[in-house]
């Protein structure tokens, strides 16, 4: 809740005699919690690759009359928040890339720490950027490849590559998903109607009627055409899949290695509980996010469950920019409390994650006004203290207010009665997966690649004068 956002969703279908833009337009809007700036589909009918691509949500960026104009029997899918290049209609994906006469259409989930250096290297073999993203290197290293078939050219970019990425792939005749060696973001691969779909996460597969089969693993390539699905894997020797996806950026109705989110949430609430116990009369969730562990936190102490924030489903970006009497409401856009349920009452509130500090206080101030009692606050997440280099806006190092304060002056800065976050055991325990398959490096700063000391410094260059409560 606390600003911490995830950058994109991906989709590819191949399926001959389907309507596949319009199954991609309702892939990409079941995975529209991963993006919201921009959405693209590309197509592709054997003769020629299709695309279009809007600013905003789904919803606004298409039309009927748009999807007409997307015919094929292959297609890829996007939706974006932008973590790498800025967001602009240029930005948005697929993005198309052609050199020698191959033609390709990517879109791309996650990060590449690399990137300015492979750029510089590109245009100074002749590439041209149409954009100022991260992605439209990875699409020109392909087309760069020495290599001429279309495996050996994705793993010749794959060894140049340094980060996180998860794949679709469009050429005229064929499908291709492609995960990092790390794994860091999810994607799997299903069935549908003699067909087959690529997506970021399982959710996608059941919004369309499709057979979830299993995740794309770390590393592999996968190719999909006229003769069907073929894996090129090679093996990792580390996975770092992404902590996060677990407790706050996957749909909590998505599975993940084998494990449905929404029951891994609910974990995290019951052994908030037994870590941070109170005395409260009443336990809520932040919707949406911290609902199940909420439940969760409930279940273990025995406290009742109560709704008692309701949020504006609705609140999505908008192209009208409110007032300031209705930009000064802040959090009331999105959240409503209720009185006569938290009135007078100690309320236990669980979110997902503190990240800059700047909601918390208006939420804990909006329950206060509210009537709560006292409120203690239980975050299903250890202190983010620092960045994330692989696809999240996270902050900077001195924007993270872990980084810069102690619990205690964190609890008092939030205006919270106590405060108590998740401890690392305890978030692995409400997995149920090996500690050493993840990426923890925002809670240890033990990044799973070796983070260009620029950005470090790039980041204390953007250090506000004061410290993270300047924000």
């Amino acid at each position: 809740m606390q600003g911490l956002r995830e950058n994109c969703g991906v989709f590819g279908i191949y399926a001959p005699g389907v309507d596949v833009a319009r199954l991609t337009f309702f892939g990409i809007f079941a995975l529209q919690h991963r993006g919201q700036e921009s959405a693209g589909i590309a197509t592709s009918d054997g003769e020629k690759i299709s695309v279009r691509t809007g600013m905003g949500l789904i919803s606004q960026a298409f039309t009927e009359e748009d999807l007409t104009h997307l015919a094929g029997y292959i297609a890829i899918g996007h939706n974006r928040y932008s973590t790498t290049g800025s967001n602009r209609l240029c930005n948005a994906q697929p993005l198309m890339s052609t050199w020698g006469g191959d033609e390709i259409a990517l879109a791309h989930n996650g990060n590449i720490v690399n990137s300015k250096e492979l750029r510089e290297e590109l245009i100074s073999r002749g590439f041209s950027f149409k954009t100022t993203t991260d992605s439209e290197v990875i699409a020109n290293l392909i087309l760069a490849s020495p290599e001429r078939e279309l495996v050996a050219k994705i793993r010749y970019a794959m060894r140049r590559l340094k980060g996180a990425y998860s794949l679709t792939i469009l050429t005229k005749h064929k499908l291709v998903g492609v995960r990092d060696p790390l794994g860091v973001r999810p994607l799997c691969l299903g069935a549908y109607d003699g067909g087959w779909i690529i997506a970021s996460e399982t959710c996608a597969l059941d919004h369309i009627g499709a057979q979830f089969l299993r995740e794309v693993e770390p590393g592999e390539i996968i190719i999909i055409d006229e003769h069907g699905v073929k894996s090129y894997r090679e093996e990792s020797d580390r996975k770092a899949v992404c902590i996060f996806e677990y407790i706050y950026f996957a749909r909590p109705d998505s599975a993940i290695q084998g494990k449905l989110l929404y029951p891994c949430r609910q974990a995290m609430g019951r052994i908030l509980a037994r870590e941070y116990p109170v005395d409260a009369d009443v336990v809520m969730g932040v919707p949406d996010s911290a609902t199940a562990a909420g439940i969760g936190y409930a279940q273990a102490s025995g406290i009742p469950y109560v709704e008692g924030l309701l949020k504006n489903r609705y609140v999505g970006r908008t192209f009208i920019q409110p007032d300031q009497r209705i930009r000064d409401l802040g959090v009331r856009l999105k959240f409503n409390p209720l009185p006569e349920i938290i009135g007078g009452k100690r309320v236990v509130v669980v979110d997902d994650s503190i990240v800059r500090g700047t909601t918390t206080p208006k939420v804990v101030n909006m329950l206060r006004k509210a009537g709560a009692k006292e409120v203690h606050l239980r975050i299903c997440a250890p202190p983010i203290r620092h960045p994330c280099f692989f696809g999240v806006d996270m902050a900077t190092r001195w924007e993270l207010i872990a980084a810069q304060k102690t619990i205690p002056e964190i609890r008092d800065f939030v205006g919270a009665d106590s405060l108590g976050y998740l401890s690392l055991d305890g978030l692995i325990e409400s997995v149920g997966l090996p500690r050493d398959m993840f990426c923890l490096a925002c809670f240890t700063g033990n990044y799973p690649v070796p983070v260009q000391l620029e950005m470090d410094k790039l980041a204390l260059e953007a250090s506000p004068a004061g410290s993270a409560d300047a924000k």
